[in-house]
């Protein structure tokens, strides 16, 4: 077998790998924030599909297989099926150059456990992730109903003002480690302490800016019934539905990823250079702790206002961001580091 070919297959293996658990992943999560929230609620949870509840997911999905498929008549039909893909793929693929652990030896080659190292990582994932928002726009505007219509503006407006305050959140530990790499800045992090200890004021910007990124609670603000009967997503039904639900939940576990890879160390742990395998098995579990918060975060909080939504991401998030970045440069500058 020549090298390029092994190259190809090697990608391929590990492109599916991302993929399975991304999606794997997105229908147990489902079944994380349920039971959490039950025994947060003093109650059992989903408990009678399998084992403990674990075919909960299962069932889940074959309901929405065979769940009625509506399209409205005077929808754009073309948009209006192709904006819950666009909003599910760019959640997909921007966990492609996470590294999930150290170089491994197998088969006489050295295989990175990551699909694809480039240098401005972070600036790719700024770029890929902003491409949900035009998923969530057109299908709104497709539905050809006012509500969704009102409600896709309001959530692409959400998403706009956060995603400055969350990319100025991640230029502090891009100072630190000196590149856009989420290689080098776990590597930044092996030679110090973890980023959350250098960087508080950037974690904590980051998890509030993430949470209104993918409209979880108390920014779920598509779920204000009362409000905008769902809003962009009104007129969807069935496996259309079922996509942007999983776009929320891949989305969740991707920047939870990208938060334990930036603040958390990544994948390192005891002996990881050691045991290269147990490096994927440290990056769960902090990604795990994540999303334990964002299920915490949805049985603590009420649900907030827009406005207040809205001046909390460009009055308070943006500015405190903005101080973030002037701070650790003064600080690169007076105690030294790349």
């Amino acid at each position: 077998m020549g090298i390029e070919t092994a190259s190809i297959i090697e990608w391929v293996i590990k492109a599916a790998a991302i993929l399975v658990f991304c999606t794997a992943g997105f229908a147990y999560v489902t079944l994380y924030e349920r039971k959490v929230l039950a025994r947060m609620q003093v109650r059992w949870g989903p408990n009678r599909a399998g084992p403990r509840g674990l075919l909960q997911p299962v069932a889940d999905g074959i309901k929405l297989i065979f769940k009625e498929e509506l399209i409205p008549v005077k929808a754009d039909k073309v948009i209006f099926i192709l904006a819950p893909v666009m909003t599910v793929i760019p959640a997909l693929i921007i966990t492609g150059v996470v590294p999930w652990g150290p170089v491994i030896h197998l088969f006489g080659r050295d295989i990175p456990l990551q699909l694809a190292d480039i240098n401005l990582a972070v600036l790719y994932i700024m770029s890929i992730s902003s491409i949900s928002v035009y998923g969530i726009t057109l299908g709104g505007w497709s539905s050809n109903n006012k509500y969704a219509m009102l409600g896709g503006l309001r959530s692409t407006a959400q998403m706009i003002s956060y995603e400055l305050a969350l990319a100025l959140a991640l230029v502090g530990p891009i100072m630190i480690a000196g590149s856009m790499s989420l290689n080098k800045i776990v590597e930044a992090q092996a030679n110090s302490v973890p980023f959350i200890l250098l960087q508080p004021l950037a974690a904590v910007i980051y998890m509030i800016a993430v949470i209104a990124e993918v409209n979880r609670s108390p920014f779920d603000m598509p779920e204000a019934e009362q409000e905008l009967t769902a809003g962009y997503h009104t007129e969807y039904s069935g496996m259309k539905f079922a996509l942007f639900f999983m776009a929320e939940y891949i989305k969740m576990i991707a920047v939870s990823t990208i938060g334990a890879t930036v603040f958390l160390g990544g994948y390192l742990g005891p002996f990881v250079f050691d045991l290269p395998w147990l490096g994927p098995i440290y990056l769960i579990g902090k990604v795990a702790i994540l999303l334990y918060g964002f299920i915490w975060i949805r049985a603590t909080l009420p649900r907030i206002r827009y406005d207040r939504l809205m001046a909390l991401g460009w009055k308070v998030l943006f500015p405190l961001a903005l101080l973030n970045v002037i701070l650790t440069g003064f600080g690169i500058v007076l105690f030294g580091g790349k």
